[in-house]
């Protein structure tokens, strides 16, 4: 899953979440049950775990191109410059 899969899989998630939680409020204020409710939005949070969970194809439209390993030693790699200024002791 690539950056934009995660951030469209974030985005359904709370949409769907969303929908389901107004869904099963409505029915369940209609109905006055507390229970139908509940099983209105479980089965909402299932089904969007169904969408938004495994790595469907549509989550990796954008892939990520990574650098060969040849391509990579070729390119010098980051020195970590430590400076070893020390203040001056007062005597």
């Amino acid at each position: 899953m690539d950056w934009q899969g995660q951030k469209l899989a974030e985005q359904l998630m709370q949409i769907l979440l969303l929908i389901a939680a107004v869904v099963a409020f409505v029915v369940g204020y209609t109905t006055a049950s507390f229970r139908t409710m509940m099983l209105i939005y479980a089965g909402g949070v299932v089904l969007t775990s169904l969408i938004t969970v495994p790595n469907w194809p549509f989550f990796n439209r954008h892939p990520l191109k990574w650098l060969d390993p040849s391509e990579a030693e070729k390119h010098p790699k980051p020195q970590v410059v430590v400076s070893s200024k020390k203040k001056p002791s007062k005597k």
